[in-house]
């Protein structure tokens, strides 16, 4: 599981022309799902999404997570984060789950960020969508479930 995090003062999302998912201050959540993804690894990155301090305090330091400063959550499903483009010019998407898959592990990682009191907007799944955002920082983070399962630099 892939997950691009911005933080925002404003996001929303728009399918045909209307506004489906829409937050104010908070994080635009870009969630691919991968075809080796489980449950577990949904929950998982639901709670580090929902902790990761990187919102300011009255000093200026990253130590307040979305929960601390009571922002909302816009997730948008993207199958293009799991792009392979080590062989030609025209990206590979193998590596992405089927729908029959990707839907149920989407509405986890939903279901796991709600369950925290959240409020969590979304997109339309496979829906061509419209993304507009106000990057607060810029601050943008990455986090790949694979690289929960290596061990850190240093640990045994």
């Amino acid at each position: 599981m892939r997950v691009v995090i911005q933080r925002v003062s404003e996001a929303s999302v728009m399918v045909a022309n209307n506004v489906v998912g829409q937050i104010e201050q908070g994080l635009l959540v870009l969630l691919g799902i991968g075809a080796e993804d489980s449950a577990a690894e949904a929950s998982l990155l639901a709670e580090k999404t929902a902790t990761l301090r990187i919102f300011s305090d009255e000093d200026g330091r990253f130590n307040l997570s979305v929960q601390d400063v009571g922002g909302g959550i816009l997730v948008v499903s993207q199958f293009t984060l799991y792009a392979d483009t080590r062989k030609g010019r025209r990206p590979s998407f193998a590596g992405a789950a089927p729908p029959e898959q990707a839907v149920p592990l989407v509405e986890t990682f939903l279901e796991s960020l709600r369950k925290k009191g959240l409020f969590v907007a979304t997109g339309i799944f496979g829906a061509h969508m419209k993304v507009a955002l106000v990057n607060d920082g810029p601050v943008t983070i990455t986090l790949d479930s694979a690289t929960f399962r290596e061990s850190r630099r240093g640990t045994s």
